[in-house]
């Protein structure tokens, strides 16, 4: 069996046409089929009769809210679309949607009920479980979930207009900006960070890859920088980057953050989630960027994207007359700048903090690079902070170990070269060299032959040389050398034996005077008495 429309939709069509409506709007206003729409307009221009239904009041129409007094109605007074009066075609479309069609629902008993706790601001989970301990609720959460819905579309929450004075807030947001074709053929869209004075309008825009704190702090900085000045207020939704745990009242916010609102003394004030209408200057921004300046275009490098978004500012967003205060947005910026806060006198120092471990080379790793400790903390957890520009490691009091210059990625601070020392073989070589030098002129003499003797192969003879000064004096050394030089001798082992060898004869003392040997005159006497 075919389905039929209501008696209210089919007065509705034929209302709204003769509205001179068209037939594609009334069916996308009535969210019914073209074809639906264009049958029942054939079949009323057949017909003589349209009949309202006897279940509203006879003055409903004419007092309605929405009626507009004044407004002209068909001429022919018995056609039967003049009973419409002065209703506008709107009036039509909320009569279909306001008057409740089949049996009643469980939900219609308490309406009154309802209604007070969506004002109250209470989510449809919450009604229903209040309505099932208050006054036993028979019916399924879905019914007043849809129930909600229904109040929330007939009543919506009227919205007021915000506007500030000179400098006193500035809205951010982020947008998805232009493809950028990168060498390797891959196109990737990045974000778009723009900032709108809210009095102005003047606007700030910057591609980034990234919407991390460091970068989401950086933005800011530069549109501060751009605008020479500081606004009192910044209104932003509740990224990631800036807002640890959404709350209207008391959100938390990132401590970096909070610690950059104090450097430049501006407040901080997330609106609330999943409210877009609270920043309504920089949404319809983002709109306006993304299709005046970016669509259609695409890009070589972040850096051409940005030059252009700074280009584009200034040439064209600059210079327009906004739609909302119909002025120009560079003069009514004139005015706007000299009420901003001065700007400080050095930038912020973003930093980045992590625990991290120390490896048995005494290297953490930090950003995809590896910095040196003292090799007492092999093993050990220490405190890593870093920026874009150094890395400081502290330990577990804060207390602060070293600090490195930020390195690229794959890069140490202490690797060692195939001499155990940094840098190339040749300057390895060197060092140790200058090393030998230093202990005196046959030490040098007989590194520099060495060297000559045996190439690169030499180094660790000269880093045993040197070595030797831990268990001999460096007079032994140099005479060691000296007699390597005279015999021709290049091995340190030869070195080594002749520090072994005794350099002077030792000198006996002969005993004078003995028990066992007889004294001297004796032994003359006894020669005597034999001749």
């Amino acid at each position: 069996m075919s389905n039929f429309l209501k008696m209210d939709l089919i007065n509705a069509i034929q209302a709204l046409k003769s509205k001179g409506w068209s037939k594609r709007r009334i069916a996308r206003e009535l969210q019914i089929d073209r074809q639906t729409v264009r049958k029942y307009i054939r079949a009323a221009s057949s017909s003589a009769t349209l009949s309202i239904p006897d279940t509203a009041p006879a003055d409903w129409l004419q007092n309605h809210p929405l009626s507009t007094p004044g407004s002209e109605g068909p001429s022919d007074q018995n056609h039967p679309l003049s009973t419409l009066g002065n209703l506008e075609v709107r009036t039509v479309i909320e009569r279909v949607y306001a008057e409740p069609t089949g049996r009643p629902g469980k939900c219609q008993t308490y309406a009154e009920r309802i209604e007070a706790k969506v004002h109250l601001g209470l989510t449809a989970q919450r009604i229903y479980q209040d309505l099932v301990i208050e006054v036993g609720f028979k019916g399924s959460y879905q019914a007043v979930k849809r129930f909600v819905r229904r109040l929330k579309e007939s009543s919506p929450t009227p919205i007021c207009r915000v506007e500030v004075q000179p400098a006193e807030e500035a809205q951010v947001d982020f947008g998805s900006g232009a493809p950028v074709n990168q060498p390797s053929g891959r196109r990737r869209k990045p974000w778009i960070f723009r900032m709108v004075l809210s009095y102005s309008r003047k606007a700030y825009s910057e591609a980034v890859w990234y919407q991390t704190t460091e970068t989401f702090i950086r933005c800011l900085e530069n549109a501060f920088r751009y605008f020479g000045g500081v606004p009192k207020t910044l209104n932003l939704d509740n990224l990631r980057a800036a807002v640890s745990r959404a709350d209207w009242y008391d959100p938390d916010l990132n401590p970096k953050l909070e610690c950059f609102c104090r450097h430049y003394g501006i407040a901080l004030m997330p609106c609330r989630p999943r409210q877009p209408e609270h920043k309504g200057k920089i949404e319809r921004n983002i709109g306006y960027l993304k299709s005046n300046a970016l669509k259609g275009r695409s890009f070589l490098s972040l850096a051409e994207q940005n030059q252009f978004l700074v280009h584009w500012e200034q040439s064209v967003a600059d210079v327009r007359i906004h739609g909302t205060t119909r002025k120009q947005v560079a003069a009514l910026f004139a005015e706007e700048q000299p009420a901003l806060l001065p700007l400080p006198r050095s930038l912020f120092p973003c930093f980045q903090e992590a625990q991290r471990t120390v490896h048995r080379d005494a290297h953490v790793e930090v950003d995809k690079a590896y910095y040196h400790v003292p090799p007492e903390y092999i093993g050990r957890t220490v405190w890593a902070r870093w920026d874009g520009r150094c890395v400081r490691l502290f330990n577990q009091r804060w207390d602060q170990i070293v600090m490195h210059a930020k390195l690229d990625a794959g890069q140490f601070t202490n690797a060692r070269g195939l001499g155990g020392g940094q840098g190339t073989l040749e300057r390895q070589q060197d060092y140790w060299l200058r090393r030998a030098s230093q202990m005196g002129q046959p030490c040098a003499d007989w590194a520099r032959g060495l060297i000559g003797q045996r190439g690169p192969t030499a180094i660790r003879s000269l880093m045993g040389l040197v070595n030797l000064s831990r268990k001999h004096s460096l007079k032994a050394i140099n005479q060691a050398c000296a007699a390597a030089l005279s015999r021709n001798l290049w091995r340190l082992r030869e070195v080594r034996a002749l520090l072994d060898q005794p350099t002077v004869q030792p000198h006996f003392q002969f005993a004078q005077e003995h028990p066992l040997i007889r004294n001297l005159a004796e032994y003359g006497l006894f020669i005597k008495a034999q001749y």
